[in-house]
């Protein structure tokens, strides 16, 4: 069967509800004609993107496992390495003529450098009459949430109202997988592509029935409850599917079949489902990526916080990167991101909101820092929570956002349990003291003191936002 058909995956690493491969396929089937899978490797972009060795290598054992499932569907993946998104015009152009692909098929990416990507590809292809085929983004509603001014939405609430009102009127199934075009090819050997990057496969199998498999067991087990139970990081109550989301295994939409399917099945209203709130939030920083392209340039979205004059003391910041800046909540979910690749939700924000309002250091720095470790790292969602936290950005709100590092230890880590898992040290102190521990008790664990004074440094931060006001 003649191959006329090429479809571009991207972090959209699945068969299944993968919106250009479905249309690929069927539109290849009508014709009689052949579709095939490619994959661009871009390690240095990716480093210029702070992505870390833990998404990487993910990645590269995720691509190995799609492999596998093409080739048992007769569906070849070729991988073209580009080093960089300049580089792709060419080599992709090169590689279409070479195989006498007429068309192209690839979903919509909303980061600004991403969509520059796409359309210098697009450009070239087209001088050589290749068509190009641009499908929906990977969101659970795929089109654009405005207000009926017309206008982009700054603020999560009332976009929820309007994206729950469109999500009622859309189609919610997800789309199947492509049918075998051809017998099953020779199981192909990607063994190049590990590029030595580890990651907790224990924790993360790249194995896409897995990853379905844990979406549907935290549904029926964790989802009812995840309202009360999320904000503790010794219960097990998150999905942890973050990793898959980012990457494509998993599909937003699967992610909604699923809630809806529980629901009903407890007989629940599925919109009222509070884990679905947070794909939404998933679905708002994406799009407010593609309605400010500036929010990809390193700008915060209220621009007046140009202003602030961030302190920027380096020492603190290695303190904070090491997890040793002698509060125990925020050492212990610093060390988590260190060791893991991954940070447990409610602790990104007290340590977002540590970093950027009590050692009022840049939210940039603390973002790419994050970016750099997490394996579920997505730029959008990163730096729409950044920003959140900073109170730089959408939906931002100084005053209430100054965690105090000790009370939500005392709240979420009762018995320091987290603590004692991650700062081993202070695994001999009782459930009292290890949330703050004395001079005395710091000098025996071999602890540091706190780098800096919580009551000060608090209003600090609030005066600097009082001064912005005023201005």
């Amino acid at each position: 069967m003649k191959i006329e058909h090429l479809v571009w995956l991207r972090n959209d690493l699945r068969c299944l509800d993968n919106p250009a491969l479905h249309s690929a396929s069927l539109e290849a089937n009508a014709l009689k004609k052949g579709v095939g899978v490619v994959v661009t490797i871009t390690p240095t972009q990716w480093s210029e993107h702070n992505e870390s060795d833990a998404k990487t290598g993910l990645r590269a054992e995720l691509i190995k496992t799609l492999a596998k499932t093409l080739a048992r569907l007769g569906i070849p993946l070729h991988i073209i390495n580009a080093d960089t998104y300049d580089a792709l015009p060419d080599v992709m152009t090169a590689f279409c003529l070479d195989h006498g692909i007429k068309h192209l098929w690839f979903n919509r990416d909303l980061p600004i450098h991403e969509q520059q990507r796409d359309h210098a590809v697009c450009e070239q292809l087209h001088q050589h009459q290749i068509k190009t085929h641009t499908l929906s983004a990977d969101l659970i509603v795929p089109q654009a949430v405005f207000s009926q001014q017309g206008t982009p939405f700054k603020v999560f609430t009332p976009f929820f109202k309007r994206w729950l009102t469109l999500l009622a009127q859309q189609d919610i199934t997800p789309l199947p997988a492509p049918e075998s075009q051809a017998d099953p090819l020779p199981e192909p050997s990607l063994n190049f592509l590990t590029w030595e990057k580890p990651f907790r496969d224990d924790l993360w199998p790249a194995v896409h029935d897995i990853a379905k498999q844990k979406l549907w067991l935290f549904c029926h087990h964790k989802e009812r409850h995840y309202q009360e139970s999320r904000d503790y990081p010794m219960q097990p109550a998150t999905s942890a599917l973050s990793p898959y989301l980012a990457l494509g295994a998993l599909g937003p939409r699967q992610c909604l079949e699923a809630i809806i399917y529980t629901c009903n099945q407890e007989e629940r209203r599925w919109q009222d489902s509070i884990w679905l709130k947070e794909l939404a939030w998933r679905d708002f920083y994406r799009q407010l990526m593609e309605h400010f392209p500036f929010l990809s340039m390193n700008r915060p979205f209220k621009q007046e916080t140009n202003a602030l004059l961030w302190r920027n003391n380096k020492a603190e910041f290695v303190a904070w990167c090491e997890g040793k800046t002698g509060f125990p909540i925020i050492d212990a979910a610093m060390r988590q991101l260190n060791q893991t690749g991954w940070m447990h939700n409610r602790l990104r924000m007290v340590t977002a909101s540590f970093f950027t309002k009590l050692l009022f250091a840049d939210w940039r720095k603390g973002e790419a820092y994050f970016m750099s470790q997490l394996i579920d790292g997505e730029f959008s969602a990163n730096n729409g929570g950044w920003q959140w936290s900073a109170s730089t950005g959408c939906d931002a709100a100084p005053y209430f956002r100054v965690f105090n590092p000790t009370r939500q230890s005392q709240t979420y880590d009762k018995n320091g349990d987290f603590i004692k898992r991650f700062v081993p040290e202070l695994a001999t102190l009782d459930a009292k003291s290890i949330h703050n521990p004395s001079p005395e008790q710091r000098k025996q664990c071999g602890y540091p003191e706190p780098i800096i004074d919580y009551k000060p440094a608090r209003l600090a931060a609030i005066a600097a936002f009082d001064e912005l006001k005023g201005r």
